[in-house]
């Protein structure tokens, strides 16, 4: 009797647990389901065949020619720089530089030694911005900087030349558009990413600078502004001749470009002319957009804006992935029946760590388990999980990466240099293009198909060392106002041109 109920009591609980695997066996199966159903979700918006690139391509090369035609407005600002020139690689001298961006001020000195030399000596110095300042007046601004010019021109390297009393000129370049009125020669700074400076109205943007370099005595004054991807494609023409457009691709994107003299240009009837795109700002109905990319545009500080950009900046790629596998989560419990907190946070997942995460070679993706561990909170995954992580990250970043590529083309498109028998060279900065890989391959492979072998060869996508930390003095070089010249050509002669710059020159 006993042994009847024991075995009677075996077989129940074999049937109950036989049911409790099938149900969780079950109820797996539709959360992977689902969540296959999301990666759908994401993937076919996201396809990025030849065809939808050249559609990018064309909408913006049409752009350009709009923002150009109608003064800024379309959705590219097409900002034109008639008065500056890029330089030639003749300079020669000791020239200072400012580079002003979110977080800190760079200053630069150089001593150039013309064709011969090239680079000779440089040094830079650079500070953090104090976080009062981005909400302050621009006097306060400009007096911070100056002040901290003081300091630099006053502690320079004594092989580089004579520093004390020597009247000169400052080329400076902003992390932010900046604006020339044509008529008035007066220049403004549009304030960004983080700063609300309060300009004064109609006021100069250089004068007020160099008062601000008077009031502290420096004896210098700012001979141009422009954004700094304009000082990068300064440094790009620079080391490489051929050099005819410039494209940062980081927390932020943009583009600089030189927009060859024909009937199209109306800024300037006699030579080529820089214009800055403000690239980041480009929409059209072929970009490839998602769910996740409409919510992350209704939540961001500028609904409607930066549509390009929060394509393809750093700053904006790790949050599209952390937005899919949230409603991942949300959906599926994939990741467990409570949702992981972290994942509510929005921008909590970095670009450093989604870059380690889709370059994790190890055959287990432990890089990848570690990462949603400590970044997102999500402990003890799978394989097979950590295998669908690693898919979005390569869906978003190739996405991305081939939208740039098609950005870059439509820039050659424009201006003729798409279909050239000749060489030509695109600079690129910025950390997502040096420092996530396969962001860069990605981008270096779309442009390859798009334009097919016998093209592509000719057109090189190239990051020089050094541009955009020396674009400022660079462009002060070129554009240098000072009929002196101070020329050091016999110090230069006595001096080994410095060979982390010098290495990237193609002249």
């Amino acid at each position: 009797m006993r042994k009847s109920a024991a075995a009677a009591a075996a077989v129940v609980a074999a049937g109950a647990a036989f049911a409790a695997a099938a149900l969780w066996y079950r109820r797996s199966s539709r959360r992977w389901r689902r969540a296959e159903l999301i990666m759908r979700e994401l993937k076919e918006p996201c396809e990025t065949s030849v065809e939808r690139l050249w559609a990018v391509a064309d909408a913006m090369a049409d752009e350009m020619r709009a923002g150009i035609a109608s003064e800024g407005r379309t959705s590219l600002r097409m900002i034109a720089d008639p008065s500056i020139s890029l330089p030639t690689g003749c300079e020669e001298g000791l020239f200072y530089g400012l580079q002003f961006g979110p977080a800190s001020v760079r200053m630069i000195r150089l001593l150039l030694g013309g064709n011969d030399a090239r680079v000779v000596e440089k040094e830079i110095s650079e500070v953090p911005v104090p976080p009062k300042l981005m909400v302050g007046t621009s006097e306060e601004l400009y007096n911070f900087i100056a002040a901290e010019l003081v300091k630099f021109i006053s502690t320079g390297n004594a092989n580089m030349g004579p520093h004390d009393g020597m009247p000169g000129e400052i080329g400076v370049t902003f992390s932010f558009p900046v604006v020339q009125d044509l008529e008035s020669d007066y220049f403004s700074v549009e304030w960004t990413i983080g700063f609300s400076i309060k300009e004064m109205e109609g006021r100069d943007a250089v004068a007020a600078m160099n008062k601000a370099l008077e009031k502290h005595g420096v004896e210098m004054r700012i001979s141009l502004l422009a954004n700094d991807t304009v000082g990068i494609l300064a440094g790009g023409r620079y080391c490489c001749k051929e050099t005819v457009a410039a494209v940062m691709l980081g927390m932020k994107t943009n583009a600089a470009y030189t927009e060859p003299f024909n009937g199209e240009n109306p800024h300037n009837k006699h030579r080529d002319t820089i214009i800055n795109m403000e690239l980041g700002n480009f929409k059209s109905p072929n970009l490839p957009i998602t769910e996740f990319d409409t919510d992350l545009d209704a939540a961001s500080a500028n609904p409607g804006e930066q549509i390009f950009a929060k394509l393809v900046c750093g700053v904006y790629l790790g949050d599209i992935v952390r937005r899919v596998l949230l409603k991942m989560a949300e959906e599926t419990a994939l990741f467990g029946d409570t949702i992981p907190s972290k994942l509510r946070i929005p921008f909590v997942l970095k670009i450093p760590d989604m870059a380690a995460m889709h370059q994790d070679m190890s055959e287990d993706l432990m890089v990848v388990g570690e990462k949603l561990d400590q970044i997102l909170g999500i402990p003890n995954t799978t394989l097979r999980m950590r295998k669908l992580v690693f898919e979005v990250c390569e869906i978003v970043t190739r996405r991305g990466a081939y939208l740039a590529a098609a950005g870059i083309l439509g820039i050659l498109k424009k201006i003729g240099k798409d279909s050239a028998d000749e060489k030509v060279a695109v600079a690129v900065e910025g950390n997502i293009y040096e420092h996530y890989r396969l962001f860069r391959e990605y981008l270096h492979n779309g442009v390859e198909v798009m334009l097919r072998e016998r093209v592509a060869t000719n057109v090189v996508i190239q990051h020089f060392n050094d541009v955009s930390r020396i674009g400022a003095a660079l462009l002060s070089a070129s554009n240098s106002h000072n009929e002196l010249g101070y020329s050091y050509a016999d110090a230069v002669k006595r001096r080994v041109p410095s060979e982390t710059f010098n290495a990237g020159i193609t002249n």
